[in-house]
């Protein structure tokens, strides 16, 4: 039998039979590895591991000790589920039930759920676990497949579409049960440790409200109980930072019915916050040699069809009809900063072009995905668009990483790099996309970034480097970007003249530094839990009157500190309550002053961790303010120990 080579993690390669699977290749690293393989990753696929491998492949073992085995265990827990509902239902009809981030849910029909079933359903659950039924894979004959589910007409659409061609589909059984799955999963229900039902709520077949309304339900799962009450306690935290919940305390934004879904309206203090973000974000753009542009809300779709938008987001678009003429409202800035490239000749000497732009776009997103800031029908991109010679993407990516981690450093938040490869579906050459592909590669390498590999997720139009940010609870989210692009300027036919002469082609080079606000803005309200750092604090300094007398004073003070936000607090209520006041509305610092503080020029100061200080001379406080802001340290630290 002939071999084939696989490519192990630390690059060494490794030749297995032709038809070997990834338990066989464990088995060739070594018995005891092979003992323990639960599944693998090929080419950055989580797959079952009876999955057979193809030459080349690049090959990750999964065991119990590895980061996928919680994805393994929570596929297997959504299995688990399915099982007791439909024995406690068997009228249920099942449609899909993958693992999350945080769980798994399962979408099923015909069926009436509510709340109060799912303790009915967690106690049958794990009845199930403590069972411990082996979980077996079968192979089917795809058509016999059909046969079993005449009666599931989501299971045959998957059987239609996604397992076109097969010869045979595979099913995972446990005790009595079966469902059509691909795997992978654990050896048997007794490996899931522990479980719990979260949620229920509605759902639509493949996402499109087109389709039948389904329910969902979310459930959690765990290798042991202590690892669940930990995620059940992180949960609680997060219902209490839910930035919908802090946004309507602070009155930063408010999203009314009247607006209409995923129209968010931006309140002066959330204005203030975002005003703060753009000024920053711009002033790195310009002084890394961006030229800021503005470009309409609106195009004729004439230009959606040349920059592909039209056949690729369609669906996604907000179109209308004006004068017999077709319009749109952008999803993307991009095809707008192409044509503005394409106005003007370019020499080599003139490349790179830089362009910024704060703009606006709009999606059309299912409205069961939108939420608060974090899903919106319109919301705004801090875009850069980049024309640069081939030769030079290495360098200017470089720069625009630099300037990616200068600006995450002021906001305390982890991030996570990935280099997203080429996707089945491309455009372009294959000596192109690996000659970029590498110069990638060579920027995280060289720059000392550890950084994963998301094969297959690139762009159509060309690699990317991808960032998320992980949060105060550990919860990730997605970030700044910066992709390459080798179609759009083919399809605008944007050039410039190289020193021979000749027209040549320019890479479009997108980055987002933020993303975008309002993602960003969603995660700093979680992430600090409404208590921005100084800089960004809708209100940096209330002063705090202990009683009339003092308010000339206090007004004299907020005078001297015209460059913050500053606010005198003159309700007549007690000194206490106006700093209960302060300190609920999370001001960073609070000046208290009174007759002594008046007739020594000074101020008492308290900031929002209930530190203090008497006999602060203001012209100190002031300096430190400045400081502080313009350094935009991440907590008030003038009263730090």
């Amino acid at each position: 039998m002939s071999e084939i080579t696989v490519v192990l993690p630390d690059g060494s390669e490794l030749s297995v039979p032709e038809d070997a699977t990834v338990e066989d290749a464990a088995y060739e690293i070594g018995p005891g590895l092979g003992e323990d393989t639960v599944a693998g990753v090929v080419d950055g696929e989580l797959v079952a591991k009876e999955d057979e491998l193809h030459d080349g492949a690049q090959l990750v073992i999964v065991t119990d000790q590895s980061d996928e085995y919680l994805d393994v265990l929570r596929h297997s827990a959504a299995h688990v589920f399915a099982q007791a509902l439909q024995r406690l239902n068997p009228e249920a009809t099942l449609t899909i039930g993958p693992p999350t981030e945080d769980g798994f849910y399962y979408d099923v029909a015909n069926v009436d759920l509510e709340e109060s079933d799912l303790e009915a359903i967690e106690t049958e659950m794990e009845a199930i676990i403590e069972a411990d039924y082996d979980i077996e894979r079968l192979e089917r004959p795809r058509e016999a497949a059909f046969e079993k589910y005449a009666d599931n007409r989501f299971k045959r659409e998957i059987l239609e579409e996604e397992a076109a061609g097969e010869e045979t589909v595979s099913f995972y059984r446990q005790d009595d049960w079966e469902d059509l799955c691909q795997g992978p999963h654990v050896d048997s229900t007794g490996e899931i440790g522990a479980v719990e039902l979260l949620t229920i709520s509605s759902a639509y077949w493949r996402g499109d409200e087109e389709n039948e309304a389904l329910t969902r339900v979310y459930g959690t799962a765990f290798e042991s109980e202590g690892d669940l009450e930990e995620f059940l306690l992180m949960r609680e935290e997060a219902k209490e930072r839910d930035h919908r919940r802090i946004g309507q305390e602070m009155e930063l934004f408010s999203v009314p019915d009247v607006t209409g879904p995923g129209l968010p309206l931006y309140h002066p203090a959330g204005k203030t916050i975002l005003q703060e973000l753009e000024n920053y974000v711009n002033e790195l753009n310009r002084e890394a040699g961006y030229e800021q542009v503005e470009t309409p809300h609106l195009f004729r779709t004439e230009l959606w069809k040349q920059s592909g938008h039209y056949d690729n987001y369609r669906d996604d678009m907000f179109l209308l009809e004006v004068n017999d003429e077709e319009y749109g409202l952008k999803p993307m800035n991009c095809p707008g900063h192409a044509t503005i490239f394409d106005q003007a000749s370019w020499s080599y000497r003139d490349l790179p072009k830089r362009y910024f732009e704060n703009g606006k776009v709009y999606r059309k997103e299912q409205r069961g995905e939108l939420s608060g800031l974090s899903r919106t029908w319109a919301f705004t991109i801090d875009d850069g668009h980049l024309f640069v010679k081939p030769e030079d993407i290495e360098r200017e990516v470089r720069e625009i990483m630099g300037l990616i981690f200068e600006l995450i450093s002021h906001f305390d938040l982890e991030v996570e790099v990935d280099l997203a490869t080429r996707p089945e579906k491309s455009v372009g050459g294959d000596e192109i996309w690996e000659s970029a592909e590498e110069q990638l590669r060579t920027v995280l390498e060289s720059g000392g970034y550890d950084y994963g590999i998301e094969a297959g997720d690139g762009a159509f139009y060309g690699p990317k480097i991808d960032f998320s940010f992980r949060d105060a609870l550990g919860r990730s989210w997605d970030g700044p970007t910066v992709q390459l692009d080798f179609n759009m300027p083919e399809r605008f036919d944007l050039t410039y003249t190289g020193e021979d002469n000749e027209d040549h082609r320019p890479v479009m080079i997108h980055r987002a530094l933020y993303g975008s606000y309002e993602r960003i803005f969603m995660v700093l309200i979680e992430h600090f839990d409404g208590q921005f750092p100084l800089w960004l604090a809708p209100e940096q300094v209330r002063i705090l009157p202990v009683s009339d007398d003092a308010l000339g004073y206090a007004h004299r003070v907020k005078n001297e500190l015209s460059e913050f936000r500053v606010e005198v607090e003159d309700r007549d209520w007690t000194v206490g309550r106006k700093i209960r006041q302060a300190h609920d509305d999370r001001v960073p610092y609070m000046l208290i002053v009174g007759s002594d503080e008046e007739e020594s020029g000074t101020v008492s100061v308290r900031d929002r961790f209930e530190r203090e200080a008497e006999g602060v001379g203001r012209d100190a406080f002031r300096e430190h303010l400045e400081a502080e802001r313009d350094e935009k340290r991440i907590e008030p630290d003038f009263l730090k120990e």
